[in-house]
């Protein structure tokens, strides 16, 4: 297992430990600060008893677009198949600046995040991808293209993430084990197939505050949430973006997870891509909510496996869903 990314606070004093009640004496289910420890409710809630997880994704999409139709920030479609040459810039930009300038954000925050990787935007700026994960950061799989799976046939699906992990592991070393579809519409039988092909976690879904386990055919499987909210991509677009509104957006999802962390195990969940939260503006934003966010004690910055590993290393205090196939729940699980 990966070790837990570091929890980077101030130290509090013995005497304002102290005069938080006598129970602060005792060791366990505390979290430490230098030779200090402040209890939580949940011994096992999270890493050294933090009250809440926050977990960034960073999506690595630029090449695996088609050339021609992509969703990009001009409305008009391109017409008759020809190359739209300015929506494909547009997705270099990542390459270029996103990418680089988010990593030397996150190293300066000390924090690990988690990159959901296409397998051709890998094999195109395999460089990029190799120095995602020297810096220490979590390769987990996001298709072969950045294109829609949920209508491939079994094997045609089956092809279309296998072909991302070996792109990923090739490339970068590291194999995956977390799996983020095209806007998170998978097919009935995705996570049959993830199982069987070594995965561990899925992100697509976005109905909880805290993972939880799907026991599938094949064993039980986790699902660490993930967020439309706090999702870049549809959170603030070029057309009105409002940083102000967007930096208040992150701090009361914070506030709020954090207030409720005292009592129950609480994720935040923010995702960035690589050609949005990249310019240089948002990553001021991200900058001054990051610097917010460390300055609170108890909260772990947690790559995505090691919240998935976490869940499963302590299923007590996980919650189970125990789900009939999709196409009678209309919720991820196994297929009939």
């Amino acid at each position: 297992m990966n070790e837990p990314s570091p929890l980077p606070h101030p130290i509090l004093s013995r005497r304002t430990l102290l005069s938080a009640g006598a129970g602060l004496a005792a060791t366990q289910g505390g979290l430490a600060f230098g030779k200090e420890m402040i209890m939580s409710p949940q011994t096992h809630a999270w890493p050294g008893g933090a009250r809440l997880a926050v977990s960034l994704s960073l999506m690595f999409e630029a090449g695996g677009q088609p050339i021609s139709g992509a969703a990009g920030v001009i409305p008009e479609p391109i017409e008759k198949g020809l190359p739209d040459l300015p929506t494909n810039a547009f997705f270099q930009y990542g390459v270029y600046e996103g990418v680089p300038r988010l990593l030397d954000l996150f190293d300066r925050h000390q924090i690990k995040i988690s990159s959901f990787m296409v397998g051709q935007a890998v094999e195109k700026a395999p460089d990029l991808a190799r120095e995602i994960v020297r810096r220490g950061h979590e390769a987990a799989a996001h298709g072969r293209t950045w294109e829609n799976s949920y209508a491939l046939d079994p094997e045609a699906e089956r092809r279309f993430i296998a072909d991302c992990v070996a792109s990923i592991e090739t490339v970068t070393g590291q194999r995956p084990l977390g799996w983020n579809a095209y806007w998170m519409r998978n097919s009935p039988r995705t996570l049959d197939i993830l199982q069987n092909l070594g995965f561990l976690y899925h992100i697509d879904e976005p109905s909880r505050d805290e993972p939880f386990i799907t026991p599938l055919k094949g064993g039980d499987f986790v699902t660490v949430p993930y967020t439309f909210h706090m999702n870049d991509i549809v959170s603030y677009p070029f057309a009105g973006f409002d940083p102000a509104a967007y930096e208040q957006a992150l701090r009361d999802e914070f506030d709020q997870l954090y207030e409720e962390g005292a009592q129950r195990r609480r994720m935040m969940v923010i995702s960035l891509h690589d050609r949005i939260s990249g310019h240089a503006n948002r990553v001021r934003v991200l900058d001054r909510f990051l610097t917010y966010a460390r300055s609170k004690p108890g909260v772990w910055f947690a790559r995505k496996d090691e919240i998935a590993r976490w869940a499963l290393e302590h299923r007590a205090d996980t919650p189970v869903e125990r789900r009939g196939p999709p196409t009678l729940s209309g919720l991820p699980g196994s297929a009939a």
